[in-house]
Protein backbone atom coordinates (compact mmCIF):
# COMPACT_ATOMS: atom_id res chain seq x y z
CA UNK A 1 0.00 0.00 0.00
CA UNK A 2 2.60 2.25 0.32
CA UNK A 3 2.66 2.91 -3.32
CA UNK A 4 -1.32 3.85 -3.28
CA UNK A 5 0.11 6.71 -0.16
CA UNK A 6 2.79 7.96 -1.53
CA UNK A 7 0.97 8.77 -4.72
CA UNK A 8 -2.16 10.12 -3.09
CA UNK A 9 0.76 12.85 -1.56
CA UNK A 10 1.33 13.45 -4.79
CA UNK A 11 -2.10 13.81 -6.07
CA UNK A 12 -3.43 15.80 -3.65
CA UNK A 13 -0.39 18.14 -3.93
CA UNK A 14 -0.97 18.66 -7.30
CA UNK A 15 -4.77 19.15 -7.06
CA UNK A 16 -4.06 21.40 -4.97
CA UNK A 17 -1.24 23.60 -6.73
CA UNK A 18 -3.06 25.69 -8.97
CA UNK A 19 -5.66 26.58 -6.62
CA UNK A 20 -3.03 27.51 -4.67
CA UNK A 21 -1.28 29.70 -7.25
CA UNK A 22 -4.28 31.96 -7.56
CA UNK A 23 -5.29 31.90 -3.59
CA UNK A 24 -1.85 32.80 -2.82
CA UNK A 25 -1.59 36.31 -4.91
CA UNK A 26 -4.95 37.01 -2.86
CA UNK A 27 -3.16 36.41 0.26
CA UNK A 28 -5.54 33.33 1.31
CA UNK A 29 -4.49 29.87 1.56
CA UNK A 30 -6.53 26.35 1.90
CA UNK A 31 -8.78 26.97 4.44
CA UNK A 32 -9.99 29.78 2.66
CA UNK A 33 -10.58 27.99 -0.29
CA UNK A 34 -12.67 25.08 1.88
CA UNK A 35 -14.92 28.09 3.72
CA UNK A 36 -15.65 29.63 -0.56
CA UNK A 37 -16.22 26.03 -1.55
CA UNK A 38 -18.64 24.68 0.67
CA UNK A 39 -20.46 28.35 1.35
CA UNK A 40 -21.00 28.91 -2.51
CA UNK A 41 -22.01 24.98 -2.46
CA UNK A 42 -24.50 25.19 -0.07
CA UNK A 43 -26.16 28.98 0.58
CA UNK A 44 -27.39 29.78 3.81
CA UNK A 45 -24.99 27.64 5.31
CA UNK A 46 -25.20 27.92 9.47
CA UNK A 47 -21.46 28.36 10.75
CA UNK A 48 -21.83 25.74 13.01
CA UNK A 49 -22.54 23.16 10.21
CA UNK A 50 -19.36 24.23 8.33
CA UNK A 51 -17.17 23.92 11.47
CA UNK A 52 -18.59 19.89 11.20
CA UNK A 53 -17.46 19.90 7.88
CA UNK A 54 -13.98 21.91 8.36
CA UNK A 55 -13.45 19.71 11.21
CA UNK A 56 -11.70 22.89 12.59
CA UNK A 57 -11.54 25.07 15.65
CA UNK A 58 -14.30 28.29 15.98
CA UNK A 59 -11.22 30.46 16.24
CA UNK A 60 -9.81 29.24 13.24
CA UNK A 61 -12.50 29.79 11.18
CA UNK A 62 -13.72 32.52 12.64
CA UNK A 63 -9.98 34.29 11.67
CA UNK A 64 -10.86 32.52 7.87
CA UNK A 65 -14.17 34.15 7.77
CA UNK A 66 -13.18 37.45 8.86
CA UNK A 67 -10.92 37.95 6.31
CA UNK A 68 -13.18 36.59 3.55
CA UNK A 69 -15.84 38.69 4.69
CA UNK A 70 -14.13 42.40 5.02
CA UNK A 71 -12.81 41.64 1.37
CA UNK A 72 -16.02 40.95 0.50
CA UNK A 73 -16.29 37.31 -0.56
CA UNK A 74 -18.77 36.21 1.80
CA UNK A 75 -21.60 37.97 3.66
CA UNK A 76 -22.89 36.35 6.39
CA UNK A 77 -27.18 37.14 7.41
CA UNK A 78 -29.20 36.48 10.16
CA UNK A 79 -32.03 33.62 9.98
CA UNK A 80 -35.41 34.18 9.45
CA UNK A 81 -36.64 32.20 12.21
CA UNK A 82 -33.60 32.59 14.87
CA UNK A 83 -31.44 35.74 14.54
CA UNK A 84 -29.00 34.31 16.03
CA UNK A 85 -28.02 32.02 13.38
CA UNK A 86 -25.68 33.17 11.04
CA UNK A 87 -26.28 32.27 7.94
CA UNK A 88 -23.29 32.26 5.12
CA UNK A 89 -23.51 33.24 1.31
CA UNK A 90 -21.10 33.90 -1.09
CA UNK A 91 -20.88 37.38 -2.92
CA UNK A 92 -21.07 37.18 -6.52
CA UNK A 93 -17.45 38.42 -6.35
CA UNK A 94 -17.05 35.15 -3.95
CA UNK A 95 -18.72 32.69 -6.00
CA UNK A 96 -16.55 33.96 -9.03
CA UNK A 97 -13.73 32.61 -7.10
CA UNK A 98 -14.81 29.62 -6.28
CA UNK A 99 -15.76 28.60 -9.82
CA UNK A 100 -12.45 29.70 -11.06
CA UNK A 101 -10.75 27.46 -8.00
CA UNK A 102 -13.25 24.88 -8.97
CA UNK A 103 -12.51 25.12 -12.74
CA UNK A 104 -9.04 24.45 -12.37
CA UNK A 105 -9.63 21.40 -10.08
CA UNK A 106 -12.33 20.32 -12.64
CA UNK A 107 -9.39 20.58 -15.72
CA UNK A 108 -7.19 18.26 -13.71
CA UNK A 109 -9.75 15.81 -12.69
CA UNK A 110 -11.40 15.70 -16.09
CA UNK A 111 -7.31 15.21 -17.94
CA UNK A 112 -6.58 12.81 -15.19
CA UNK A 113 -9.74 10.62 -16.74
CA UNK A 114 -9.93 10.90 -19.92
CA UNK A 115 -6.72 8.83 -19.70
CA UNK A 116 -9.02 5.82 -18.63
CA UNK A 117 -11.38 3.58 -18.68
CA UNK A 118 -15.17 4.98 -18.87
CA UNK A 119 -16.00 3.63 -15.82
CA UNK A 120 -13.17 5.37 -13.68
CA UNK A 121 -15.47 8.21 -12.38
CA UNK A 122 -17.55 5.83 -11.01
CA UNK A 123 -14.83 3.80 -9.65
CA UNK A 124 -12.95 6.69 -7.98
CA UNK A 125 -15.77 7.85 -6.58
CA UNK A 126 -16.44 4.84 -4.80
CA UNK A 127 -12.57 4.67 -3.80
CA UNK A 128 -13.57 8.38 -2.54
CA UNK A 129 -16.73 7.54 -0.26
CA UNK A 130 -14.99 4.09 0.83
CA UNK A 131 -11.98 6.58 2.30
CA UNK A 132 -14.05 7.95 4.20
CA UNK A 133 -15.05 7.29 7.98
CA UNK A 134 -17.92 4.85 7.61
CA UNK A 135 -19.31 6.68 10.51
CA UNK A 136 -19.53 10.14 8.79
CA UNK A 137 -19.83 8.79 5.49
CA UNK A 138 -23.92 8.68 5.34
CA UNK A 139 -23.97 13.08 6.05
CA UNK A 140 -21.04 13.77 3.42
CA UNK A 141 -23.06 11.79 1.15
CA UNK A 142 -26.07 13.82 1.82
CA UNK A 143 -23.91 16.83 1.38
CA UNK A 144 -23.04 16.13 -1.51
CA UNK A 145 -26.02 15.80 -2.81
CA UNK A 146 -27.96 18.23 -1.22
CA UNK A 147 -25.19 20.66 -2.90
CA UNK A 148 -25.71 18.84 -6.38
CA UNK A 149 -29.81 19.59 -6.02
CA UNK A 150 -29.13 23.10 -5.12
CA UNK A 151 -26.33 24.16 -8.08
CA UNK A 152 -28.41 22.58 -10.34
CA UNK A 153 -31.65 24.73 -9.37
CA UNK A 154 -29.75 27.70 -9.33
CA UNK A 155 -28.74 27.14 -12.74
Amino acid sequence: MWDLIELLFFAYRDFVADPDEVLGKLGFGRAHHRVLHFVNRNPAMKVANLLDILKITKQSLGRVLKQLIDEGYIVQKEGASDRRQRLLHTTPKGEALALKLAGLQTKRIQRALESLPPEAHQTARQFLIAMIEADGRDEVLRLVQHADRGKLSRS
